[in-house]
């Protein structure tokens, strides 16, 4: 069954796309995209932090299916809560509770690209984890030295704040340095909001 990627492609055999090939496939939308998770933080700072397992692309939920547009002759699966993957077809409007997309070449190859999808209100980004935590879409990202847009360092670590797993503890001392008082104080400030008190925020108020 070829609509069944577990019987082709384990979930864990991953060849990520280079920056360069990513950028080179999503280039031409018309829409707003974002390389995000660790490739960010690493374009943030400018240099090679660790070793990665996927590699991730940010869109608003509401240009979704310019990733179909980006990758015409791939192969999409949506990752529908808690987890499974299905197909994802083409035209199909994704529902809110998908955030992740998938994506490989052709059936049994590896998965290439990771995309995630947040949420959008007029002109203005909106957390999913709380929909008090927003910003300019124009703010949420920025532009690497060779023309690649990345997530903004610091709402990057926001999500990687919820539950801070070793990679996102050495992604955090890499950024840290480089955060000027603006992003430290609008991160310090999501956070609180969004999970309480955490142990990141005297670290980025010293």
């Amino acid at each position: 069954m070829d609509d069944m990627p577990h019987e082709h492609t384990p979930l864990t055999r991953w060849d990520p796309a280079s920056l360069a090939e990513v950028a080179d496939r999503f280039c031409d939308l018309k829409t707003p995209w974002w390389v995000a998770g660790g490739f960010a933080i690493e374009l943030a700072v400018g240099h090679r932090i660790r070793d990665h397992g996927d590699i991730d692309v940010l869109l608003l939920r509401r240009d979704q299916l310019a990733v179909q547009q980006a990758l015409p002759d791939w192969k999409w699966w949506a990752v529908d809560p808690p987890g499974s993957l299905r197909p994802w077809a083409s035209g199909e409007a994704l529902p809110e509770s998908v955030h992740d997309i998938w994506c490989q070449p052709a059936p049994g190859e590896p998965w290439r690209i990771q995309i995630m999808l947040d949420e959008a209100h007029d002109q203005e980004w909106v957390s999913r984890r709380d929909p008090r935590v927003r910003r300019p879409i124009d703010t949420l990202g920025l532009i690497s030295a060779d023309g690649i847009p990345y997530l903004a360092p610091e709402v990057q670590l926001f999500y990687k704040a919820k539950e801070p797993r070793p990679k996102d503890e050495a992604d955090l001392n890499a950024a840290l340095p480089t955060l000027t008082d603006n992003q430290r104080h609008w991160f310090v400030h999501a956070i609180t909001q969004a999970y309480g008190p955490h142990p990141w925020a005297d670290r980025l108020l010293r």
